[in-house]
């Protein structure tokens, strides 16, 4: 039985396994430019960022209808709930498949369909997070903001992503500011491949609650001392980061480093399909390749519980908590 934990970083788009990718493709009439899922998968090389985002954004194409949607989000709630998820906040990016003629009400209905019968189906409870592209114009995030108040029942919160460098998180203080009045939680990925001034804006003038990545963090020794102050979770992806070419080696990861700094750091899956390997995987492989001991990964456990967004039922987030105290590692 794997460690109870919470997975708070993943694109449910970059959970599209080859093989699903596939039977999508055929179901709706996609021609993908791959002979066969091994020859796919060997596109699953990434010299940074902008290569996986290429990728990313082309097999996205297999995703039409509500049952798409609803059948991507069920698979990785049943691979999570198999590496021990209890709790899921799943990013979205409704901006690409608005672009494609998806309409809003079909991206939202068919995740929310699979979400509504997780916890009975996979024993795992979730929120949806609407992520604005942000190598896209501010006024496409507001537009999209816009084509969501219908759906706002469904969706806990707003977040920031996609090609990071030269698009600082600035340049949506408006409709951050738009999402906040109609109470919707703020996270926005920062200190990915962006510097450490990228996640000083996202905290002061986005105003996010969470900081997805922040890996340059500890480039800044100011910053390190605010964020272990302040107790503002970073959900760190360290298989993520090493497939994009942000660090060289997994040994070579900052995590340990930021766990004794105090930092309250998180471990993620990011875009599982893509880095090779869902969160339960992750935690085994830092584990490995750090030296992790039992109560470093019982900590991110319980990193992954304080910093979800579970304030409107702290019995569950202590219920949740306690299994992870309960917990007997092999």
């Amino acid at each position: 039985m794997p460690l109870p934990k919470a997975e708070l970083h993943l694109h449910i788009e970059g959970t599209l396994e080859p093989e699903l990718a596939f039977a999508l493709a055929a179901r709706n009439g996609v021609d993908l430019p791959y002979a066969d899922t091994e020859e796919l998968r060997e596109a699953y090389l990434f010299s940074d960022l902008q290569s996986f985002l290429d990728l990313y954004y082309e097999l996205m194409a297999v995703l039409r209808t509500a049952d798409d949607f609803a059948e991507l989000a069920d698979a990785y709630l049943a691979r999570a709930a198999g590496q021990g998820v209890r709790h899921a906040e799943i990013f979205f990016d409704p901006q690409a498949h608005l672009a494609r003629g998806v309409a809003m009400g079909t991206v939202v209905e068919g995740l929310a369909r699979a979400l509504d019968g997780s916890e009975e189906r996979h024993g795992v409870s979730t929120q949806l997070i609407m992520c604005f592209l942000r190598d896209q114009p501010a006024g496409s995030a507001m537009a999209t903001l816009e084509a969501a108040k219908p759906y706002l029942h469904r969706i806990a919160g707003v977040g920031l992503d996609s090609a990071e460098v030269g698009h600082p998180p600035a340049k949506f203080r408006e409709v951050y500011a738009a999402a906040e009045a109609l109470g919707l939680r703020k996270v926005a990925h920062a200190g990915e491949e962006g510097p450490p001034a990228y996640i000083r804006e996202a905290l002061d003038v986005l105003g996010v609650e969470r900081v997805d990545h922040g890996l340059r963090s500890m480039e800044d020794p100011e910053l390190v001392e605010r964020l272990v102050r302040e107790r503002v979770p970073l959900t760190l992806c360290p298989l993520s980061n090493v497939r994009l070419r942000a660090i060289d080696t997994l040994e070579e990861h900052p995590l340990k480093a930021m766990m004794a700094a105090g930092l309250l750091v998180t471990v993620n899956s990011d875009d599982p399909a893509y880095f090779g390997g869902y969160v339960g995987d992750t935690f085994h492989a830092v584990r490995e390749a750090l030296g992790l001991g039992q109560e470093e990964l019982r900590e991110l456990a319980r990193n992954s519980f304080r910093a979800s967004f579970l304030d409107h039922d702290e019995e569950r987030r202590a219920r949740y908590l306690a299994e992870v105290e309960a917990y007997e590692f092999d």
